[in-house]
């Protein structure tokens, strides 16, 4: 289990560096242009001439796509190597395809290097269906007190969403797989004790609701609808959720040496796994109903359909929906990580482990087949990779993903069919 206090310590340094390393990039991208010493500092027109570096070192810094495509996860920012913008009216660049970091999909440029937003999203019967959960390009599952699950999506164009909701609260595991994908992080309310400090600290940039434990809330963030009753009424405002995000300062594009989480074949390419087992049904907590596992009790299951490629996500008896559109959740990818799980107190607030070794298994699904591995997390600031018995990383399809946080004491309550 991951101490509170030294991931903060961590975070708090890695920040540190991080600065110093996007200064360092900035003076190396400027004297690779041609700059001398002399020019970065004049002794006059000093202030024209800093906005003009500032202009010079925007423009040379951006994220760097292998042209390789397929398992090149290691992207990250560069100024020596960037694509061209589509509106710089080279011929060549129009024809580079540029693609998500999220689900190796392809996107135009302006999203390329764009910062995501993780929230917490409620899923007790009372708070469901959800709203704009059917755009997050990955969700999270896992298990909390009561033993039900909760999830976490996390959403590539959150400002083109109008609705997302209904919020619930952050629990420390959520922000440490938040973390993996330098994501801002929404959520309404806290189990304090656990991951107040946290919250409160300068680790996460956070977006928390206006509740006790707090320090610094979002004042614009969140709204209440009539719709439902609380606490399943929470959901976010766009405009102020980015009137907040800006108050704050937080950074809009990922950070330096991001690496992405997944590996993906060439965008004309789908991998089948030929070899592989056929996993057709997916009960992540089983078949019963009533076991402790968490998602037995919401009735979790995906079914693969082979016509699309996708697996269709059911739970409480019947398909599983984004309120807004009335469709159905399908997801080209769906992975069961396994991990070791603790009950904290008396009220069932549980721990996760959100750090592994080789030794930690996981089961990937696509293309209707299963794919058995390890998963392995070594850093806060780099994700969790997934490799095959042979060690090698494990290639998914692109489009959305859906990760189960399977609780090692319930292993055996998994039914794949």
């Amino acid at each position: 289990m991951d101490n509170t206090e030294n991931s903060v310590r961590k975070i708090r340094l890695y920040r540190v560096y991080n600065r110093i390393a996007i200064g360092i990039l900035a003076i190396s991208a400027l004297l690779l242009s041609g700059c001398t010493f002399a020019d970065m500092f004049p002794t006059s027109g000093v202030q024209a001439d800093l906005q003009e570096m500032e202009t010079q070192t925007d423009e040379q810094t951006d994220v760097s796509v292998s042209d390789e495509g397929t398992t090149d996860t290691e992207q990250s920012f560069s100024s020596d190597e960037q694509p061209q913008s589509e509106e710089s009216g080279d011929a060549e660049s129009e024809e580079e395809k540029f693609r998500s970091l999220f689900t190796g999909e392809e996107i135009t440029y302006n999203w390329l290097d764009h910062r995501p937003l993780a929230v917490m999203l409620n899923n007790i019967k009372a708070g469901c269906p959800q709203s704009g959960i059917g755009q997050a390009s990955i969700v999270y599952e896992c298990p909390v007190e009561g033993r039900i699950t909760r999830l976490m999506g996390i959403f590539e164009k959150y400002e083109e969403i109008p609705k997302i909701g209904s919020i619930r609260s952050s629990r420390d595991y959520f922000v440490y797989y938040a973390l993996e994908f330098d994501a801002i992080y929404a959520h309404f309310g806290q189990a304090t004790t656990y991951v107040g400090d946290l919250l409160n600290s300068d680790a996460v940039d956070n977006i928390s609701g206006a509740v006790s434990g707090i320090d610094n809330p979002a004042t614009n963030a969140f709204y209440r609808s009539s719709e439902r009753k609380a606490p399943h009424n929470v959901y976010i405002d766009n405009e102020g959720l980015i009137e907040d995000r800006d108050k704050f300062g937080y950074r809009t594009t990922l950070r330096t040496g991001f690496v992405q989480k997944f590996a993906y074949p060439e965008l004309s390419e789908r991998v089948t796994y030929d070899d592989m087992p056929d996993a057709s049904v997916l009960y992540p907590g089983g078949k019963t109903g009533d076991a402790a596992n968490g998602f037995s009790k919401v009735g979790a299951r995906f079914e693969y359909n082979p016509e699309d490629g996708k697996y269709y996500r059911f739970q409480y008896g019947d398909k599983h929906i984004d309120l807004e559109t009335g469709e159905q959740l399908k997801y080209d990818n769906v992975i069961f990580q396994y991990v070791d799980g603790i009950v904290r107190d008396s009220h069932d607030y549980l721990g996760f482990g959100a750090m592994g070794g080789s030794n930690d298994i996981c089961k990937v699904f696509t293309a209707g087949k299963e794919i058995d591995g390890t998963w392995s997390r070594k850093d806060l600031f780099e994700p969790a990779k997934y490799y095959d018995k042979d060690g090698n990383e494990i290639v998914i399809n692109c489009g959305k993903t859906w990760i189960c946080t399977i609780w090692n004491d319930y292993a055996d309550d998994v039914v794949i069919e």
